[in-house]
């Protein structure tokens, strides 16, 4: 195994670098698609069932490629006990489901370059979750120090131009709800990836929430109207992203420590923001989306480390986001 590992190309670390970056880079690209999104197919700020039936689709699709990926592979893709179905359901409905709703719902009411920023506290949610929830996942001086450095960041994004404190409930309070949602459904899920192969649960985690989440958008009056090849093509690359950098990052988790791979998370909210200002036109030269920016950034990265014999490395468990750590999350 060490051989294989040792003689695979995703084992180099320019590839390794370049990979990683990459899959980060299309993490941090939905923001903007997401939005662009809403405009092409011409979804109404308030029209909530219709924004449910675009991101349901977008899931179901990724994760029927992420089915199909396994079944390239040769790996089972239908031999569940009843209680790994039943918990890969919830995973689900949680995961995929509830937690996209409040997302979707969150950047239609604030900026791509709010919502980056904002949706990456969930890492720090997982942090302080994991601190209650296990015994040998404690808070330490570096999580801590990364858990003030991310939030104070949060609180730096929402100070408006008067220095008054403006959070935007269906927007900022929407997205870190989904951030909050999404951080306790992956420490549910967390020892799912010991019975069930990590691409084949989370093809059908993102599935079923999927699906669960287009049936819920029609139910309640929500459409999905083509407007023109632009239109397929957002969804397409939506779809994509999701499909294609989780099996990615799951091959470089593969043949890598995961400590190797987890710092380039704060690579998402930068991407996101820069890619919002790129193609939505907003301006991430306000003072304080680039102290938040920083504050956010240096939070990830020390929420990752750990102290080994004078030497500082990255923590093992990594604590980034849905479809960005391990083989089981789900994300952006």
């Amino acid at each position: 195994m060490d051989t294989q590992r040792q003689a695979s190309p995703f084992a180099r670390k320019n590839v390794v670098y370049v990979c990683a970056a990459f899959c980060c880079l299309l993490w941090g690209s939905a923001y903007p698609a997401i939005k662009s999104g809403y405009d092409l197919f011409q979804i109404a700020t308030d029209d909530i069932p219709s924004k449910i039936v675009f991101a349901g689709y977008r899931f179901l699709f990724a994760g029927g490629l992420l089915l199909l990926f396994a079944l390239l592979q040769r790996k089972p893709i239908g031999r569940f006990r009843p209680r790994q179905f039943a918990q890969l359901t919830l995973l689900g409905l949680t995961q995929t489901s509830l937690q996209y709703l409040f997302f979707y719902i969150g950047l239609a009411f604030t900026s791509g370059v709010k919502g980056s920023i904002m949706n990456a506290t969930g890492t720090f949610f997982s942090v302080l979750l994991a601190h209650f929830i296990y015994q040998n996942d404690r808070l330490s001086y570096n999580k801590t120090l990364g858990c003030i450095l991310g939030f104070a960041g949060v609180m730096v994004v929402n100070v408006s131009n008067g220095l008054d404190f403006s959070f935007n409930l269906p927007g900022e309070g929407s997205v870190v709800l989904a951030a909050f949602i999404l951080s306790a459904a992956t420490l549910y899920g967390k020892r799912l990836p010991q019975t069930v192969d990590p691409m084949v649960m989370t093809g059908y985690q993102l599935g079923i929430g999927g699906l669960v989440l287009v049936i819920g958008g029609y139910v309640f009056g929500g459409t999905l109207t083509i407007h023109g090849f632009s239109s397929v093509a957002i969804l397409v690359y939506l779809t994509l992203l999701s499909s294609v950098a989780f099996a990615l990052w799951s091959i470089l988790l593969k043949y890598n420590r995961v400590g190797m791979i987890a710092p380039f998370n704060f690579l998402i909210p930068v991407s996101g923001a820069a890619l919002s200002a790129i193609f939505l036109g907003e301006n991430i030269l306000e003072w304080k989306y680039m102290i938040a920016l920083v504050l956010v950034c240096s939070g990830i990265w020390w929420v990752n480390k750990v102290k080994c014999s004078g030497i500082w490395w990255v923590n093992k468990d990594g604590n980034a986001s849905p479809e960005r750590i391990g083989y089981r999350r789900g994300k952006a």
